[in-house]
């Protein structure tokens, strides 16, 4: 991860625990949902981690949010 984007990193992590919060997942459940650890959900939201495309694809579907929703930053 590119430090210059470090920033909407943070903003796509809070958008995404924002929506994993209205669906009523805990970072664990979601995990299970996504076959992925716990940690790594943490770390995105973080942004302590990049995140594929792939898995935002996942995270996309696992939500029932269209993807361009985890990039509309508000701040």
């Amino acid at each position: 991860m590119k430090t210059i984007h470090k920033k909407k990193y943070k903003l796509l992590g809070l958008n995404i625990a924002y929506y994993r919060k209205l669906c009523g997942y805990t970072q664990e459940s979601l995990a299970e949902k996504l076959e992925i650890d716990r940690t790594t959900v943490s770390k995105i939201e973080l942004a302590t981690c990049g995140v594929s495309l792939d898995l935002l694809f996942d995270l996309s579907d696992v939500l029932g949010v269209p993807i361009d929703k985890f990039f509309v930053f508000r701040e």
